[in-house]
């Protein structure tokens, strides 16, 4: 993680802390750099991150606010955050479906921009929240960017281990949506009838430098998954 994330993720933590609300002011940005001892760059930079997360917004001759979080439960649909870090308030689990490093598969190379022949981390996992399906989650990660994965880490946060463990800083993602209706073997992991109404979400994920490192695709349950998009700035 970088520092600057690392300061946006304490800002955070002290905006919960104080149970600061919408509209709550934040230290000016003097004193914040005074109180977590960054450089000037750092903490306009991670401001500038958690104004994009929706965190705060900044009024120019006036200061920095606390802008009104997500309803609970809501995932943030275009976070390149993992759903432990996503869902912090929620019970999320895994159950590992399979687990295999494979070579890339032809319909994923030109995904990740691998090598014919790249070997990856094949998984596919069910994501569970507070006991409930949430969500199909098939995933590939590039061995040549992640070295090392196991069972364990799989059942776990595996962004969470890329972040701490790794060191690998993530940095965006591209995204795919499409509704549609469950096919069999999909509906059969949800637990829910084929047919039912599914949304589809692939996504590529990044590292800071704008290497690709991890294709997803993720079919949410539609009775136990629901999405929040904050947007900053008016689009006609």
């Amino acid at each position: 993680m970088l520092k600057y994330q690392q300061t946006a993720t304490e800002i955070e933590a002290y905006i919960e802390q104080h149970a600061l609300q919408q509209g709550d002011k934040l230290p000016v940005l003097d004193q914040l750099i005074r109180q977590f001892a960054v450089s000037k760059t750092t903490m306009t930079k991670a401001l500038e991150l958690l104004e994009r997360k929706g965190t705060i917004f900044q009024v120019r001759g006036s200061g920095i606010f606390v802008r009104k979080t997500n309803r609970k439960g809501y995932i943030e649909l275009f976070s390149t955050q993992g759903f432990k870090q996503n869902l912090v308030e929620h019970d999320i689990q895994s159950k590992v479906l399979s687990f295999e490093l494979i070579p890339c598969p032809e319909e994923i190379i030109e995904n990740l921009g691998s090598a014919p022949g790249e070997m990856v981390y094949a998984i596919k996992r069910i994501r569970y929240i507070d006991g409930n399906i949430m969500c199909l989650e098939e995933s590939y990660y590039r061995q040549t960017i992640v070295p090392y994965l196991n069972r364990e880490i799989v059942e776990q946060s595996i962004f969470e281990y890329l972040e701490m463990a790794l060191g690998l800083n993530i940095g965006f993602s591209d995204m795919y949506m499409h509704v549609g209706k469950l096919p069999d073997a999909v509906a059969t992991h949800l637990e829910l009838t084929a047919g039912d109404p599914a949304l589809t979400v692939e996504t590529i994920f990044h590292l800071t430098n704008g290497r690709p490192f991890d294709y997803s695709v993720i079919t949410y349950h539609y009775e136990h998954s629901q999405f929040v998009v904050q947007a900053n700035g008016l689009y006609l």
